[in-house]
C-alpha cells in the first residue's frame, strides 16, 4: 500500500494546519453552495402519483403525514428484482431516528418500483422502520429521473428528491443522483477522514488497499447481515 509518510509529531502539526485552511476554506464554499440550492427555484407538481404502502394505497401528499417538507429517497429495487441494492440498502442502515427530522416539520420517506409485497419481506430482513413504499402504480421514479430507459431497458440509479406543500399544494425544489449522494451518507463522511479513505477506484492518492482485507469500494458493499464480521 502506499500508506502517507511518517514524519514528526511537529510536522504533522504543520501539515494539519495546512489542511486546515482548506477545509475552512471548503466548509464556507459549502455554506455558500447550500444558501444556493435553498434559493432554487420549485416546480408545483399538478400530477397524481399513486403509491402502496403499509395502508394501502396512498397519494405524494400522504408521504408529508402532514409535515411541510418530504424527503423521498429513489430506493433502488426493480419490480423484477428479489431484494433491494446493496449499496441503496448500506444508505438506508445509516438512516438514524427520524425524530430529528420531524421535529424540523420534514418527512422521510423510501420509493421503489418493486411491488410493495415484495418491498415488505426484505425490510423486515433488514429490521428498518423508516416508510418505505412502492412506485409500482405510478411513473413516479421515471418522472424524478431514477429510472430511466437505456437501451430499451429501464435501468435504475439511486437518488433523492425533496418536495415542500402548501397546503395542499405540492412543489418539487430538489433532486440529486449518484455521487451527489456521497454528503449524506455518514459511512463515506467517516471513510472520508481515513487515511485509506474508501478504498474506490477514483480516489488519490491511489493504492490504498485495505490493510484489513475489507472488500474495497462500492463493490464490496453487501447487505449488512452478509458480511462475515
Amino acid at each position: 500500500m502506499g500508506l502517507p509518510d511518517v514524519v514528526t509529531r511537529e510536522e504533522w502539526r504543520a501539515a494539519r494546519e495546512e489542511l486546515l485552511a482548506l477545509e475552512k476554506a471548503a466548509t464556507r464554499a459549502r455554506d455558500a453552495l447550500n444558501a444556493r440550492r435553498r434559493e432554487l427555484p420549485m416546480v408545483e407538481i399538478d400530477k397524481l402519483y399513486v403509491f402502496e404502502g403499509p395502508d394501502g394505497k396512498s397519494e405524494l401528499l400522504d408521504l408529508f403525514e402532514g409535515r411541510d417538507q418530504l424527503v423521498v429517497y429513489h430506493f433502488m429495487f426493480a419490480p423484477e428484482w428479489e431484494a433491494g441494492c446493496p449499496s441503496c440498502s448500506g444508505f438506508l442502515d445509516q438512516i438514524g431516528h427520524l425524530a430529528h427530522l420531524r421535529a424540523r416539520g420534514t418527512a422521510f420517506a423510501a420509493v421503489s418500483r418493486a411491488p410493495f409485497t415484495r418491498i415488505l419481506p426484505f425490510k423486515a430482513r433488514m429490521g428498518w422502520t423508516v416508510p418505505w413504499f412502492s412506485s409500482n402504480l405510478s411513473d413516479f421514479n421515471q418522472d424524478f429521473g431514477t429510472t430511466v430507459e437505456t437501451g430499451g431497458c429501464l435501468q435504475e440509479r439511486p437518488g433523492i428528491s425533496c418536495f415542500l406543500r402548501e397546503g395542499e399544494r405540492i412543489f418539487h425544489t430538489y433532486s440529486t443522483f449518484d455521487r451527489g449522494l456521497d454528503g449524506i451518507g455518514f459511512t463515506t463522511n467517516l471513510l472520508d477522514l481515513t487515511a485509506l479513505g474508501r478504498q474506490e477506484e477514483w480516489e488519490r492518492p491511489a493504492g490504498r488497499a485495505s490493510a484489513l482485507g475489507a472488500p474495497a469500494g462500492s463493490s464490496g458493499v453487501r447487505y449488512h447481515d452478509e458480511y462475515l464480521d
